[in-house]
């Protein structure tokens, strides 16, 4: 797994994750790290960003969420305690499915509603999410939520895209 520093994480909603991909490609001048049904992230080394791209038709443009990627679940931990003696509520999941990833994060709310994580990434998965647990999504985070676990075929098994209102 790719040791990294921190960095910003910006999750936005498209329309079309093809054709986001191809923009974001040309932009930042790389491939995504990862391409997932309904899903996309790129590992951008300058400037270090960590970019989501969440299917959300009717909603491209918006952001979903914002997120610090840090390097260990102790530096999770410690934002924990830090984000705690500041006075913010935190949302903590240690051991989550998101986002094609297992993850340790803690969730803040910002003052018009906006959704914040500080996360890190334990390990690679190939489901989009296991836990059924969804954020507060109040009036002005329409859409946004982490783990939501992509929904099952019940005679089958075989997983389908995530729902719209999925993020990470």
């Amino acid at each position: 797994m790719e040791v990294i520093m921190s960095r910003v994480q910006l999750a936005l909603n498209v329309d079309h994750l093809q054709e986001a991909v191809t923009f974001y490609s040309k932009l930042f001048g790389t491939e995504p790290a990862k391409v997932k049904p309904g899903y996309a992230n790129f590992a951008i080394a300058e400037p270090p960003l960590k970019l989501v791209l969440i299917e959300n038709a009717g909603k491209g443009g918006s952001i979903n969420h914002l997120g610090v990627e840090v390097e260990s679940s102790e530096k999770v931990h410690s934002e924990i305690a830090r984000l705690t003696d500041e006075g913010l509520f935190t949302d903590e999941e240690i051991g989550t499915t998101c986002c094609f990833a297992t993850q340790d994060k803690v969730w803040v709310t910002g003052p018009a509603g906006e959704k914040w994580e500080v996360y890190t990434v334990l390990a690679d998965s190939d489901t989009f999410g296991t836990s059924p647990k969804l954020l507060d999504q109040g009036e002005n985070s329409e859409g946004v939520c982490c783990g939501t676990a992509a929904e099952q075929e019940p005679a089958t098994g075989t997983e389908k895209a995530p729902a719209a209102t999925t993020c990470c």
